[in-house]
């Protein structure tokens, strides 16, 4: 009987722990939108809060979409409302080469640490044409020998070039990681169309 009733708890927590994610993934659903920009199709999904992720370009309009459908746990294509139809036009301006500010765009990073919102903070702070390294940020965020937590936020940061984590590099201006689809090719990218070379030409923040 004893390990009847131990047999029948362990069930009953399987079936707590397989119904639980589902339940929260269903309310999680949020819509999205692809769009055409300078560098490919990219898309956002959103929520009543802000934006809760930026897409890159995933091979053509199809990979786009699936990529954020999976990522975004998106509910369907919408039109964007009022509220985040800017986003899509300041987005597109910036793939086109265009000096532009994101750091006003409302962001929803859901339910992340501590932690990674100071750090998040902090690079939207760091501005179009200039670079940061993993230490400095980590410094600035209020987490001294935070380097590796940055690198950690950095690749699971869900709204790339928004939250531009393509401006933080590797000591001595290395390119250091990049988990967004094209992988660090999509990063010297991004920083070449802001007019960053690795090279030693690049504008830097003071003191980097």
């Amino acid at each position: 009987r004893r390990c009847s009733s131990w047999l029948a708890t362990i069930q009953v927590w399987k079936i707590v722990l397989y119904i639980g994610p589902k339940v929260r993934i269903r309310e999680a659903r949020v819509p999205y939108c692809v769009f055409d920009t300078a560098i490919g199709c990219c898309g956002l999904a959103w929520n009543g809060r802000g934006i809760t992720h930026m897409q890159l370009p995933d091979g053509d309009r199809d990979g786009t979409e699936r990529q954020l459908r999976r990522r975004a746990i998106g509910e369907g294509a919408a039109e964007p409302p009022a509220e985040i139809a800017p986003a899509v036009g300041a987005l597109q301006r910036y793939f086109a080469g265009e000096a532009i500010d994101l750091s006003s765009i409302t962001v929803d990073l859901g339910d992340r640490g501590s932690a990674d919102l100071a750090i998040y903070a902090a690079l939207r702070a760091v501005g179009w044409g200039e670079t940061v390294t993993y230490g400095e940020l980590a410094r600035r965020a209020g987490l001294p020998k935070g380097a590796q937590a940055v690198g950690q936020a950095m690749a699971k940061n869900p709204v790339p070039v928004i939250v531009p984590c393509h401006r933080v590099l590797a000591a001595g201006g290395r390119i250091g990681g990049f988990s967004a689809p094209g992988g660090t090719t999509t990063k010297e990218r991004l920083l070449t169309l802001e007019g960053v070379r690795l090279d030693g030409g690049a504008p830097r923040l003071p003191g980097l």
